[in-house]
């Protein structure tokens, strides 16, 4: 039944569906087993086996259906949860979910069925059923003892209930949570990256830097290895076998969190692979931020990177919503540029045109194809005021200069722009001090969400 509900959604075998298949095996068995065993102790009660398997079945229909449904109640919600966790265990939902609605029925039909044709009564019981029978007919005599006790102080069940609710509130509470405990697999790596703007040659610097630094704090380590691109840089360090080290790979980490610290050229991020991969792997706190506009994001930002970086329950911290790139804004006069003559759709197609290096055509010379890419000459644009002296044609064929029509301010805007579920967002990522766990620190982002934004913004 397991397999024929992965066939039918098509679901892959791998490590999740198969722990599905074992859970499954351990829940599908209960119903036949209680279905037969309720249908055989009539039989040796002296019931023939047609009118036995009809009557047990009878008994406990309502029972099987019950924990049908309470099972599948339980297993198939999985199914609607967001994020990485509902993707990891969708399959492990269904197919358990399937397997125990497949096992109920089987239970309900062919199991009785199967009774009234197998099942006998026996004269005479074997060795291996008289010798253990002794030890089942005590723990039934206990059980009877105990049941009747209870059913003479029924009012204990509200009190017993009420502390146990409690008690589940509290320990809810209490105990850490996390998707997957963090393993040591011998293998970190250390994000570089640079401010908005910096050179190649900046950061291969830096990142050197870190390979010296790890090499100086990890002598006996496996392997150490250096890769840089524009703005960015990653050290990937794999550590010797567990067996073969004293010390663990969190300890590890531990120490190379507090050492890059100190290194103020760039920025760095030492991360530890997740249990499961994915994205998660480097930073283990993910939480986003959505506005409804870019400025509302802009202003809360500061305020609540500064909590985060403060926060004792994060390591470290960063934000992939940067204003960090410089930018020139230009505010056309629309008055002057109208007596001139000269329209916005033309300033904007000259400065198009000017900085793009937008290609205008092709020529042909010694059988080969070249572009023709319209734009000004690098020297005279390395400044925002050399925008300024560019020359554009009004509508009666006179030149001006765009001096004339616009005004220059400076500004800094995000690299990028991110949206989830169609807002404008920011994901914060941060590393958990030692000892804290995911849980724990998506409520230190909840409390500070509650202190720094207001009813616009939503969280995830």
């Amino acid at each position: 039944g397991a397999f024929f509900i992965m066939y039918l959604a098509g679901f892959s075998i791998n490590v999740l569906s198969m722990l599905a298949v074992v859970l499954a095996v351990g829940l599908v068995v209960d119903d036949a087993i209680v279905m037969t065993e309720n249908i055989y102790v009539r039989i040796e009660k002296g019931m023939p086996p047609k009118e036995a398997g009809i009557e047990g079945a009878k008994e406990i229909f309502f029972a099987v259906i019950s924990t049908t449904i309470t099972l599948v109640a339980v297993f198939f919600p999985i199914v609607f949860m967001d994020g990485t966790t509902g993707r990891l265990f969708r399959e492990f939902s269904i197919v358990v979910s399937g397997s125990v609605i497949i096992s109920s029925f089987a239970a309900l039909t062919f199991t009785p069925m199967l009774a009234t044709k197998l099942l006998i009564k026996r004269e005479q019981q074997s060795w291996f059923y008289r010798k253990p029978a002794p030890f089942f007919e005590g723990m039934n005599r206990v059980y009877s003892q105990a049941l009747a006790a209870f059913l003479k102080r029924r009012w204990i069940a509200l009190p017993f209930t009420i502390v146990t609710i409690l008690l589940i509130g509290v320990l809810w509470n209490t105990i850490p949570a996390e998707m997957a405990p963090l393993e040591d697999r011998s293998q970190i790596s250390i994000n570089t990256m640079g401010a908005e703007g910096v050179t190649y040659e900046y950061i291969r610097d830096y990142t050197e830097d870190i390979n010296h630094l790890v090499d100086s704090i990890i002598p006996d380590a496996e392997a150490v290895t250096a890769r840089v691109s524009s703005g960015s840089g990653n050290v990937r360090i794999t550590l010797k076998d567990m067996k073969d080290r004293d010390y663990t790979q969190m300890e590890v980490a531990e120490k190379l969190s507090k050492a890059v610290q100190k290194k103020t050229m760039a920025r760095s991020f030492v991360q530890q692979s997740s249990s499961f991969g994915g994205r998660r792997g480097g930073m283990p706190v993910q939480y986003v931020l959505q506005a409804t506009n870019i400025e509302k994001l802009q202003e809360v930002l500061p305020k609540f990177m500064t909590k985060v970086y403060e926060n004792p329950v994060f390591q470290m911290a960063d934000v992939n919503l940067k204003f960090s790139k410089p930018e020139a804004r230009i505010n056309i006069n629309r008055d002057k540029a109208s007596i001139m003559g000269v329209s916005t759709k033309n300033i904007a197609q000259t400065l198009q045109y000017g900085l793009s290096g937008q290609r205008m055509g092709y020529f042909y010379m010694n059988g080969k194809q070249y572009e023709i890419l319209g734009e000004i000459n690098r020297q005279q644009r390395n400044k925002p005021a050399d925008l300024k002296g560019i020359y554009i044609r009004s509508d009666n064929g006179n030149m001006v200069q765009l001096d004339n029509l616009i005004e220059l301010t400076g500004g800094i805007a995000p690299p990028k722009l991110y949206r989830y579920n169609r807002f404008v967002s920011a994901t914060i990522s941060a590393g958990l001090a030692d000892g804290k766990t995911i849980g724990q620190g998506l409520d230190e982002m909840d409390k500070i969400a509650k202190e720094t934004l207001d009813e616009t913004f939503r969280t995830a």
